[in-house]
C-alpha cells in the first residue's frame, strides 16, 4: 500500500497477470509431486514380505516395481500436454484422484497379478498427476519465488526417493491392523483426501495459452520406444533372456528414430509435437538431462541393492533396512536448504562439488561392507550415508532448476513431462542394469561380493556425472 498526500492506493492485479502460486498452493503441489515418487521406492523393502503372501515368484515381483515404472514413464509427456490443454489444476486434481483409487487397488490385491496390473494403473495416474507440479510453478511464480519453488521440489524429490524406502520398512514391521505389506499403499488413502482437499482451495488454474492438439503417433512411438528397452531389462534376467527380450531391444533403435523423425517433422511444420526437438536447442536443457540420466540410473539401482542386500545379505530386518539410509534423508534435506545460497555465491560449481562429495560417501559404504561383512550395522553404514546424501542434495535439486531455468512459460508441461520422462526413465533402468547386475552376481559369488561391486558399479558413474558437470552453464538464469 502506498500513501501520496491523503490518497491511499493500494496494488492491484492486472487482469492478463498469470494466478499466483502461494504457500499453501506449493505445499499442495509438492506434496502431489511426493507421492509418486514415494511409491516408486516403498515397495523395495517390502517385497520380500510381499512374495511370501502372495506366493510370487522373483520375475513377477519385479513386474510389481517395473509395471509402475513404466506406464508412468511412457505417459508422463503425455501427461504434461494435458494439462498444458485441459488445465493444470484440473489435471493435477483427476491423477491425485486416480493415485488414490490405484493404491487403493493394490492395497486390496487379492493376488500377485491383480496387484501389477494395479500398480499400472498407478503409474498411469502418476503421469497423470506430476508433469502438472513443475508446470503450475513455472506459470504461476516468477524470479525468486520461482527459484525458491524449484529449489523445494528438488528437495522434495530427492528426500521422497529416500523416505519412501524408509517408511516402506516401518510400515511393513509396523504390521498395522494385520495389513503387513499392503499397508504401503493403504497409507496414500488419507494422504490424497488431504491433498484433493487442500488442491481445490489452494492451487491455482494454469493452462498454455496456445494449446496443442494431442501428438498421437508421437505419443505411440514414445510408448514403443521406452517399452522395447525398458521392458527386457527389467524382465529379460528373471526370465532367461527369452527371444522377446532380444527382439525388443533391437525394435528400441528402430523405433527410438522413427519416434525422432516424427517429431522433427512436426515441429518443422510449426506444430508442437510430443517432445520437440527444438525444445533440446536449449543448451541448460539438454545438458542437464544428460547428467540426469547417469545420476538417476546410480541412484535407483543403489537403493534396491541395499534394500535386497542388508535385508537378505546381512540379516537385517525391513526397519533397520530402510532406517540404514535415515541419514541419508536427514542430511539431504538439510543441505539441500543451504542450496540456494550456495547457487548464488558458487554458480553450478555447487553440483561438481555435489559429485565429488557423494563419491566419498558412496566410498565409504562400500568400504564398510567389504570389512564388516555379514556383520555389517547400521552404524557402520551411517557416516557413508550421511555424506552421500550431503553430495547428492546439493545435486539434484540444482539440476531440476537448470533444466527447466530457460524453458518457456508456454512450454512448462512439455519442458517439465521431457525431464521427469527422462529422470523416471533412467530410475527404472537403474533397477534393470545395476539391480540385474548384483542379482546376477548373488549365486556365483555370495552377496557380499554382488554389493561391493555394484557400490563401485554405482562409483564409476558417480564420476562420470560429476565429470558430465563441468559442461553445465555457471549461471542459472
Amino acid at each position: 500500500m502506498t500513501e501520496i498526500g491523503t490518497l491511499t492506493t493500494t496494488p492491484v492485479r492486472s487482469p492478463d497477470a498469470p494466478p499466483a502460486l502461494g504457500g499453501l498452493g506449493l505445499f499442495t503441489v509438492l506434496l502431489g509431486a511426493a507421492l509418486p515418487l514415494i511409491d516408486f521406492f516403498i515397495v523395495n523393502v517390502a517385497l520380500p514380505t510381499m512374495g511370501q503372501d502372495l506366493h510370487a515368484s522373483e520375475s513377477v515381483l519385479e513386474l510389481v516395481i517395473a509395471g509402475y515404472g513404466v506406464s508412468y514413464a511412457v505417459l508422463l509427456v503425455l501427461g504434461g500436454r494435458l494439462g498444458d490443454l485441459f488445465g493444470r489444476r484440473r489435471l493435477f486434481i483427476a491423477g491425485m484422484a486416480a493415485f488414490g483409487l490405484t493404491s487403493l487397488a493394490c492395497g486390496l490385491a487379492p493376488d500377485a497379478w491383480t496387484l501389477v496390473a494395479a500398480r499400472v494403473a498407478q503409474g498411469a495416474a502418476s503421469a497423470a498427476m506430476l508433469p502438472q507440479v513443475l508446470a503450475t510453478i513455472q506459470s504461476a511464480t516468477a524470479g525468486q519465488r520461482r527459484a525458491k519453488a524449484m529449489s523445494l521440489y528438488g528437495a522434495t524429490a530427492g528426500l521422497s526417493m529416500v523416505a519412501g524406502q524408509i517408511l516402506g520398512g516401518v510400515l511393513v514391521a509396523a504390521d498395522i491392523a494385520g495389513t503387513g505389506w499392503r499397508s504401503v499403499f493403504l497409507v496414500n488413502v488419507p494422504v490424497v483426501i488431504l491433498g484433493l482437499v487442500l488442491a481445490t482451495r489452494a492451487v491455482p488454474e494454469t493452462r498454455s495459452q496456445h494449446p496443442e492438439p494431442i501428438d498421437g503417433p508421437g505419443t505411440v512411438l514414445l510408448g514403443v520406444t521406452l517399452l522395447a528397452l525398458l521392458a527386457p531389462l527389467t524382465e529379460g534376467r528373471a526370465a532367461g533372456w527369452p527371444l522377446w527380450t532380444w527382439l525388443s531391444l533391437a525394435l528400441f533403435p528402430v523405433a527410438a528414430t522413427a519416434f525422432y523423425l516424427v517429431e522433427r517433422r512436426e515441429d518443422r511444420a510449426g506444430r508442437t509435437p510430443l517432445v520437440p526437438p527444438s525444445l533440446f536447442a536449449v543448451t541448460s536443457l539438454r545438458r542437464g538431462l544428460v547428467m540426469v540420466v547417469p545420476f538417476s540410473i546410480g541412484f535407483s539401482g543403489f537403493m534396491f541393492v541395499i534394500a535386497v542386500g542388508l535385508q537378505e545379505g546381512a540379516g537385517l530386518g525391513p526397519v533397520l533396512a530402510g532406517l540404514a539410509l535415515a541419514p541419508m534423508a536427514v542430511v539431504f534435506f538439510v543441505v539441500s536448504l543451504c542450496g540456494p545460497r550456495l547457487i548464488a555465491r558458487y554458480g553450478t560449481r555447487v553440483v561438481t562439488a555435489g559429485g565429488l562429495i557423494q563419491s566419498v560417501g558412496v566410498a565409504l559404504m562400500a568400504l564398510a561392507a567389504w570389512r564388516s561383512w555379514p556383520d555389517l550395522s547400521v552404524w557402520e553404514l551411517a557416516p557413508g550415508a550421511a555424506v552421500a546424501g550431503a553430495g547428492q542434495a546439493l545435486q539434484l535439486p540444482v539440476l531440476f532448476r537448470i533444466i527447466l531455468s530457460e524453458v518457456p512459460a508456454s512450454r512448462a508441461g512439455v519442458g517439465s513431462g521431457v525431464m521427469i520422462t527422462t529422470q523416471q526413465s533412467a530410475l527404472a533402468l537403474g533397477v534393470a542394469t545395476l539391480g540385474s547386475l548384483f542379482l546376477s552376481l548373488v549365486p556365483g559369488h555370495g552377496m557380499q561380493y554382488a554389493l561391493v561391486t555394484t557400490l563401485l558399479a554405482q562409483l564409476a558413474v558417480i564420476v562420470l556425472t560429476t565429470a558430465l558437470s563441468l559442461r553445465l552453464p555457471r549461471t542459472i538464469s
